[in-house]
């Protein structure tokens, strides 16, 4: 009895030690797990200068013009619209083409459908200088009914300065095509609007010089503190030298050394690869019913519960005719019908850890459609649910 009591204490006192074991394990990996994750979380994606920012006075800068566009096929602006003739009748004066202010063939008199007038817009990137060539869009700004074959006359393109930049001229080439007969009519996309790649050249060069720049400075495309102060010390690093600066949440300053290569070194500042925290967001468009939702987004737990009730009111016109050999006379009355449909309440819960995968899901088990789903996130927002900016297009 005394061995047999000996060996049963032996067997429990192993048995403990064995579970402490197997817990100090479980606990080392749970933590080993949460240390992984957290740095998971902590590092973001890592993602160029050159891709997340800009440099301060290396810009677009956006030309307009107006113009005509010739050769429709009857398309174009009708008589009511005005200025299109006048401009005709400008470019005809400059090339030593009178026309007649009275008679038949007057101004007034124009029927001329094969033309339209346009507005023409491009960008002119950097550093442009006469000569190179830049793509414009064509709109048309009458009441044209397509610019399907149309050729746009040299039209000059202006800056914010009031100075001519470029000159277009060239076919147009649209996305859509609209085709009519017998009265019926076919539209495709816009044929009011076109493009003409190259169509744009540059006559003056906007001044900039890279040697007159004392600073570099670098400009995120989204405000924030972490990632300006992650982006300051990857440039410090790339440089081998403290030569940033972090002005605010979106500008970090660099300063070149003397007689320093500009070109060479915003080539090594564009180059570096920076840690980028974004923001978690979620992108909406009430016209289209498009929502868009960042793999950052947070969830909290919440419980949804969505319905709906439809009412349809339906009129519909009856003729009352009256007996035969009566005095009464026919009547049309009007018969209304009201249906009220009121649809089972859908619950959602979600509970913590939840991700957008779990809501999407959820949201498509119930049926709910896109506006629905606008209405679901907007509620969840002002509960405090969705830890994301909330943007409505």
């Amino acid at each position: 009895m005394r061995v047999a009591s000996r060996r049963t204490a032996e067997y429990e006192g192993g048995a403990s030690f064995s579970w402490w074991v197997a817990l100090a394990v479980a606990l080392l990996f749970a933590s080993m797990l949460f240390g992984v994750q957290a740095h998971s979380e902590a590092a973001g994606h890592l993602a160029r200068i050159k891709d997340i920012a800009t440099i301060e006075g290396i810009r677009d800068n956006q030309l307009v013009g107006y113009g005509l566009v010739v050769g429709l096929r009857g398309t174009g602006d009708s008589s009511q619209t005005v200025f299109p003739a006048q401009t005709l009748i400008s470019v005809l004066e400059r090339m030593g083409i009178t026309v007649p202010q009275t008679g038949a063939n007057s101004a007034s008199n124009m029927q001329v459908k094969n033309m339209a007038a346009v507005f023409v817009v491009a960008t002119l990137p950097p550093f442009s200088r006469p000569g190179y060539k830049v793509d414009i869009t064509v709109s048309s700004a009458g009441d044209a009914r397509s610019l399907e074959g149309g050729i746009l006359l040299m039209t000059p393109l202006y800056g914010p300065d009031g100075q001519i930049y470029a000159q277009a001229q060239g076919s147009l080439v649209l996305g859509g095509y609209m085709a009519t007969g017998g009265g019926n009519t076919k539209l495709l996309n816009h044929p009011t609007t076109g493009r003409v790649p190259g169509g744009a050249l540059v006559e003056r060069a906007v001044p900039f010089e890279l040697k007159q720049m004392r600073v570099i400075s670098v400009v995120l495309n989204d405000a924030d503190f972490h990632t300006a102060e992650r982006m300051g010390a990857s440039i410090d690093k790339t440089l081998g030298a403290k030569r940033s600066r972090v002005i605010d949440s979106r500008r970090v300053e660099v300063t070149p050394m003397p007689d320093e290569e500009m070109a060479s070194l915003l080539d090594k500042v564009e180059g570096v690869e920076v840690d980028v925290f974004p923001r978690a967001r979620v992108v909406v468009n009430e016209r289209t019913g498009t929502v868009v939702i960042g793999g950052t987004v947070r969830l909290q737990p919440v419980s949804i519960l969505h319905g709906g009730l439809s009412v349809n009111v339906i009129s519909v016109n009856e003729v009352s005719q009256p007996n035969p050999g009566s005095t009464g006379t026919t009547q049309v009355v009007q018969q209304t019908t009201v249906q009220a449909t009121d649809k089972p309440v859908n619950r959602i819960d979600l509970k913590e850890g939840a991700t957008v995968e779990d809501l999407v899901q959820e949201l498509q088990r119930t049926g709910a459609g896109a506006r629905d789903v606008i209405s679901i996130l907007q509620a969840m927002k002002e509960a405090g649910a969705l830890e994301a900016d909330l943007e409505v297009l």
